[in-house]
């Protein structure tokens, strides 16, 4: 394959890869997009791999075998609430083979040895090390391995910006000429100092802030991949890297600007608060119990609180709200055999998505569309928030910090001013949560204390939503 080809092959790629992005940004043809955009990245690898000599087609069929059974396991293994924290895995491995390409470079192969050369390889082996050893944290706060609250350790500032300066001196060092240590001493110190930086980096990030975490290291995985593109002079790596950096940067912001937060504010772990000792204790005057059946009884007893099943069976129009609490439990396919028979008794139903419901961008949304609910049902913040006050009843399922009033006027709290659902506004608010506990902003939520028109079901939602479809069908 002569030069002339493979650049215009590389332009076609490129513009296949984007326009894959583009087609993302529509909801109706998102999988069309990602299809377009995989197989020009597997087109792509294919024939550098085979422009540059660097396989033989034996050995490229052995690890196309390899590659796609492990792909193929991980797809049947994985569920999809592991999503987020299997992106995480997948991004850290980006991560891990720019800082291979990078240390490889720094040792001379397939680079020069000029300063140009030393400087982009070293550069790439830290951003790539560093988004491993930080998407490994992520991926183990996710899975609950690790602490999904900030971990802050005495100095932890300190620390992170003296591993930041020896990173710099390191590649100063190495770009220096004649200095009587190795290119493998080099790489190995710096791949050790870029790894300790990347745990430090994100270990201080709470699990709320995980979907702007993920945002951000894909886009060092670009970052790190288009670096490394420019140490080995490849062309298409530069290109296609610097789209996964540039849009993973945009995604970064638009989810930074949807919470009304600090980028650095995230990253220095300011916004979690230590939740209360005694957040176990339900509120004494909220009128609700722990369990669906006992709460109708209940509320035929109250002279100023109508029964749930006389709300919902005056509802017309209903919309649901889906937070993190529903893929724990599970509850997407019952939140969607609910609003089936809503429609059926000839209800109107929307779904409010917060654009940082789940734990990674667009988590909600893939969930309900495993669940089959309609794309045109899906409404983003902006768009339905207006629709709260005129709406008969407000389903809420596993969602706490994007519904909570308290980031209106809870100044000094970590949600202050952060944009919310305004479930608050509407006069029937239904709330199946796991308990009364605050979020992971460790903010308590007013809601949990109204005493009028909010109607509390607390439990695994996997069980009062199919006790309350019971109750619902009779």
């Amino acid at each position: 394959m002569s030069d002339m080809i493979y650049y215009i092959a590389c332009g076609l790629f490129s513009a296949g890869v984007l326009a894959g992005i583009h087609l993302m940004s529509k909801v109706n043809k998102a999988a069309l997009g990602n299809r377009i955009s995989v197989v020009c990245i597997f087109l792509a690898i294919m024939v550098t791999l085979v422009h540059q000599e660097i396989f033989s087609l034996w050995a490229l069929y052995v690890s196309l075998a390899v590659g796609s059974a492990v792909g193929l396991f991980l797809s049947r293994k994985v569920k999809m609430i592991q999503m987020p924290q299997m992106v995480a895995l997948l991004n850290g491995t980006g991560g891990l083979a720019s800082g291979i390409v990078g240390a490889l470079a720094m040792l001379g192969i397939g680079a020069g040895t000029d300063v140009f050369s030393k400087l982009t390889a070293s550069i790439a082996l830290f951003i790539g090390m560093m988004t491993f050893t930080g998407s490994l944290v992520a991926a183990g706060k996710l899975h609950k391995i690790l602490s999904q609250k900030p971990v802050i350790y005495k100095g932890h500032q300190l620390m992170t910006m003296s591993l930041l300066f020896v990173a710099f001196v390191v590649i100063i060092c190495f770009c220096f000429p004649n200095l009587p240590l190795s290119a493998l001493f080099w790489a190995i110190l710096l791949a050790v100092i870029s790894g300790l930086f990347g745990y430090a980096f994100s270990v201080r990030i709470g699990g709320a802030d995980m979907p702007i975490t993920i945002s951000l290291l894909i886009s060092l995985c670009g970052v790190a991949g288009g670096i490394a593109g420019l140490a080995i002079l490849n062309l298409l790596l530069v290109a296609i890297s610097g789209i996964v950096g540039a849009s993973g940067l945009l995604l970064t912001q638009i989810m930074c600007r949807s919470m009304n937060r600090s980028l650095l504010d995230i990253l220095l772990g300011k916004t979690t608060t230590a939740t209360p000792e005694t957040s176990d204790a339900e509120p004494t005057d909220v009128g609700t119990t722990l369990s669906v059946t006992q709460l109708a009884d209940n509320q035929q007893k109250e002279t100023n609180k109508e029964a749930p099943t006389e709300v919902i069976e005056k509802a017309q129009n209903i919309i649901i709200v889906p937070g993190y609490g529903m893929a724990i439990a599970q509850a997407q396919h019952l939140v969607k055999e609910l609003a089936d028979l809503l429609v059926q008794q000839g209800k109107k139903i929307k779904y409010a998505v917060h654009p940082v419901a789940g734990r990674m961008p667009g988590h909600m949304n893939i969930l309900l569309c495993e669940a089959d609910v309609d794309y045109e049902d899906l409404y983003e913040m902006d768009a339905i928030n207006s629709e709260f006050e005129n709406a008969d009843a407000v389903i809420v399922v596993g969602a706490n910090d994007v519904i909570n009033p308290a980031a209106r006027d809870a100044e000094g709290t970590p949600i202050y001013q952060m944009p919310i659902l305004d479930v608050d506004k509407c006069p029937n608010i239904f709330i199946f949560n796991y308990d009364l506990k605050p979020g992971y902003a460790g903010v308590g939520n007013p809601l949990y204390t109204c005493k009028h028109g909010v109607y509390l079901y607390l439990g695994d939602a996997s069980e009062t939503l199919k006790e309350f479809i019971y109750i619902i069908r009779k």
